[in-house]
């Protein structure tokens, strides 16, 4: 009796259901990129600091200058200079200035700014006298107010958030030097067949080049995780077993196999694995196995398939999310946009389709011509288009959601 397909929901549901979040751990800055957030960070000052110049220019009394203009000039005494990174406050009086540079602190007597490019010298005659030629739009020009951003102790990124360059950058502005983040997940990644070599070594009849593990490898890197271990197995059972047993010994979280999961003679991983193996209503990567670990706190363990589209398109819809989620991400999924189709495709009925795709101008056109086992042109592919169960075909024109992938 052939087995009932379960949908994409039911099988990620499982799969999540069964995820265990990671220690977290507080650590410096710098060494944080990648990782995601356990705990929200919080400002350890007011963002600006203190009211400073947005430009170069002098530092006025508002009312001085409130009617200049090029047919009726204001000149004004320049009394001081505060450069950036001077804690000078000088005073100066009714039709006094002081010339200032982007980022200095705006002395207290001062209410508005006037850029160099609003007065007849600008930077050469800048000290002495100046003759200001344009009003300032209102009091407070150019004047970028402390606290504006926000205070110390907001929140200015919230726990599950990611950190990037641009996430670092704004946590050390607001004088925050350590962070609570996930603990990396460790993975484990094995490959099983008899077929296998390694990339360059000589091949005979019958025999390919092992991808798989560097596929997966690099998918995991590419979304915070450490991979503790890739190795490539026979269809024997023994292999497996000893590979199974050495990443746990090496404390993985997850392990992910590919191949050994289909109908075939050979399925290792069926027969070796403590898994539950569905089919799952999508194409590619209808045969996926999931275990969610003895009662002792082993590993994940994703049964993937073994063509080398089906192992990509499993990862982003059920390993990704759940590397994420064992981090506390707030969000576990690529964002998806809609876009229309510049070629025309046939789907599978009654399966989602994940079909890789490349990202033009005018839409997206498929990245190969459809195999699963396609593993030169899915390195083209920069989005997978996902179309549903119902839909048997895809017109030109036609707008369908596509998952963005790096």
């Amino acid at each position: 009796m052939t087995a009932q397909l379960i949908t994409v929901e039911e099988h990620r549901a499982r799969i999540l259901a069964a995820v265990r979040p990671l220690e977290a751990v507080r650590m410096p800055l710098p060494g944080a990129l990648g990782r995601i957030l356990r705990e929200p960070v919080r400002s350890a000052v007011d963002l600006p600091l203190f009211d400073n110049s947005a430009m170069d220019g002098f530092a006025v009394r508002f009312d001085d200058v409130a009617d200049a203009a090029a047919g009726a000039p204001v000149d004004l005494e320049v009394v001081a200079d505060v450069p950036a990174g001077s804690a000078e406050d000088p005073s100066f009086g009714r039709g006094q200035a002081v010339r200032i540079m982007t980022g200095a602190p705006v002395p207290n007597d001062a209410d508005a700014i006037v850029p160099f490019e609003d007065t007849a010298g600008g930077l050469a005659e800048s000290l002495g006298r100046i003759r200001v030629l344009a009003a300032p739009h209102a009091r407070g020009a150019h004047i970028r107010q402390q606290g504006d951003e926000c205070r110390a102790g907001d929140v200015i990124l919230p726990a599950g958030a990611d950190l990037g360059g641009r996430q670092l950058a704004g946590i050390a502005a607001a004088g925050v030097h350590e962070v609570v983040v996930s603990r990396v997940p460790r993975v484990a990644v094995i490959s099983t067949g008899d077929e296998l070599r390694p990339p360059g070594a000589p091949l005979e009849r019958g025999q390919i080049p092992e991808s798989n593990g560097t596929l997966l490898e690099g998918l995991c890197r590419e979304n915070g995780a450490e991979v503790i271990m890739t190795t490539s197995v026979t269809d024997d059972g023994d292999g497996l077993r000893a590979a199974l047993a050495d990443a746990a010994a090496l404390g993985a979280d997850v392990v992910i196999t590919s191949g050994g999961v289909s109908e075939g003679a050979y399925e290792v991983v069926k027969s070796v694995a403590r898994m539950r193996f569905d089919k799952v209503a999508m194409q590619p990567g209808k045969p996926q196995g999931f275990g969610d670990g003895p009662d002792d706190g082993g590993p994940l363990l994703f049964g993937l398939p073994g063509n080398p589209v089906s192992v990509a398109v499993s990862f982003e819809v059920f390993v990704r999310p759940a590397l994420r989620a064992m981090q506390g991400a707030a969000d576990l999924d690529r964002l998806i946009v809609r876009l229309p189709a510049v070629e025309a495709w046939r789907t599978p009925p009654g399966r989602r389709q994940y079909r890789p795709v490349l990202v033009t101008r005018d839409g997206v056109a498929p990245a190969s011509s459809g195999g699963s086992h396609l593993a030169a042109s899915l390195g083209r592919a920069e989005a997978y288009a996902i179309i549903p169960t119902d839909v048997d075909h895809v017109g030109i024109g036609d707008v369908v959601d596509v998952m963005l992938v790096p």
